[in-house]
């Protein structure tokens, strides 16, 4: 009899442990991948111009359309976004899952709701390591009003003289056309146009966006006053005491959400989307917004 009474309660002790499991399982499947949370953040720096005070930027990420991202789940994106009334709005990378069977309606659809993002003064977009592989990505981001910033910057201007500089860099995980280093060349060659004639409408505050954070150290951080990158998911299942549990290459060193590297604000969204598992866990789907003040 005391066999069975000890069998019984390994039996029961399994049978909750399965429960558990399964539980932890079904939450990070279909609770922990729904909704979307904003990240709000306060960037202060005596560099932004007066005109740029409250300007408002919001960076989505690594949406990985086609897995847990679908057509409703992309509109949910746009109405929340539109919501914070955004007035520069920039996408680091991975529109698209790599494992998406992209096609032309898809491509329709992605463009046809994006398009519908507002920004009183501009969208821009850089590829992730899973957008490489679409041609389609290039006419899916023109078609949504987005401005390409592959290794490109822009000089923006917002009812001043003064305007910011926004750079952004294709994804690092394939440099077949172009080294790092050549890809950042284009923004240091501007840089160095800087003169005492010109200085007083040249960009002092200046941003870029990027995909995969751990190049970050390569780029000549100190050259910005502020860096967003995506890519890691902040490791997409996070336990409690531990953090991060898988990381992709590309985020092994910086994949939380903000780092302060000699005076740069280098901050590193979350992501809304999935990749390799459809699973999410003490990470919920979430997009960041920045305000730049002077104080």
């Amino acid at each position: 009899m005391e066999n069975k009474s000890h069998l019984k309660k390994i039996l029961w002790g399994i049978g909750i442990f399965i429960l558990i499991i399964s539980g932890i399982i079904l939450y990070a499947r279909f609770i922990g991948t729904s909704g979307l949370y904003v990240k709000e953040y306060k960037v202060t720096n005596s560099s932004i111009p007066d005109s740029f005070y409250g300007t408002k930027i919001v960076q989505i990420s690594d949406i990985h359309y086609g897995r847990t991202i679908k057509k409703q789940e992309l509109q949910n994106m746009v109405d929340k976004v539109n919501q914070l009334k955004p007035d520069i709005i920039v996408l680091t990378g991975d529109l698209i899952d790599k494992d998406t069977m992209l096609t032309d309606k898809m491509a329709t659809v992605i463009s046809d709701i994006l398009k519908q993002l507002n920004a009183t003064i501009g969208k821009y977009a850089i590829t992730g390591n899973h957008d490489y592989k679409f041609d389609k990505w290039a006419t899916i981001i023109s078609d949504s009003g987005f401005m390409n910033l592959n290794d490109r910057y822009d000089i923006i201007y917002n009812n001043s003289t003064k305007p910011i500089f926004l750079g952004g860099l294709s994804t690092n995980t394939y440099q077949k056309e172009k080294t790092l280093e050549e890809k950042i060349k284009v923004m240091n060659d501007y840089f160095a146009t800087r003169t005492e004639e010109n200085q007083n409408s040249f960009p002092d505050y200046k941003i870029l966006i990027m995909h995969e954070p751990d190049y970050v150290e390569e780029v000549n951080p100190e050259n910005y006053d502020l860096i967003l990158a995506g890519h890691s998911h902040d490791g997409q299942v996070k336990l409690p005491g531990i953090g991060a549990v898988i990381l992709p290459n590309g985020a092994k060193k910086y994949h939380k959400n903000y780092y302060n590297l000699n005076g740069t604000d280098f901050y590193i969204s979350s992501g809304i989307g999935t990749s390799r598992y459809n699973f999410r866990l003490f990470n919920r789907p979430s997009i960041n917004l920045y305000r730049l003040v002077d104080h």
